[in-house]
């Protein structure tokens, strides 16, 4: 059961990183990303990705600041992953897959016992599928 929290983690960490990319993408070249710890910026993905997840939690200022360098960092690795053009497609997402396991095992403990059953509402949502595997293992 275990896996699949992690895998609809992922997924969901991984839906936020490319809404983040698209809107990027359409920004106009020169715009200088504020420093770390402004939510002033709304087309850094990184805070774009705190945001959805501080509205959907109801995250205190305490735990966005906890949860911003763990976000900057899963969202840097899966840039650098997305960069590397000597990985298989296989390999790719087992990268990526390991980038959201371990921004998942570093938010988790920072979210109450009534976040994180929101969030694991979320992930059912996202990925009914999920709801579906009775045996505990992720369906890739």
């Amino acid at each position: 059961m275990n896996q699949i929290r992690l895998f609809a983690i992922g997924t969901l960490m991984m839906f936020a990183l490319t809404a983040g990319a698209q809107q990027t993408a359409t920004t106009p070249a020169g715009t200088e990303k504020d420093k770390h710890g402004s939510t002033q910026n709304s087309t850094d993905p990184v805070e774009q990705h705190l945001k959805k997840l501080s509205e959907d939690l109801n995250l205190t200022p305490d735990q966005e600041d906890q949860v911003r360098p763990i976000l900057r960092e899963m969202h840097d690795s899966m840039g650098k992953i997305e960069q590397d053009q000597s990985l298989s497609d296989d390999e790719r997402k087992a990268q990526k897959h390991a980038a959201f396991m371990k921004a998942d095992s570093q938010i988790r403990p920072i979210l109450t016992d009534d976040q994180k059953k929101t969030l694991d509402q979320l992930e059912q949502q996202m990925h009914p599928e999920m709801n579906r595997n009775t045996g505990g293992a992720a369906q890739h």
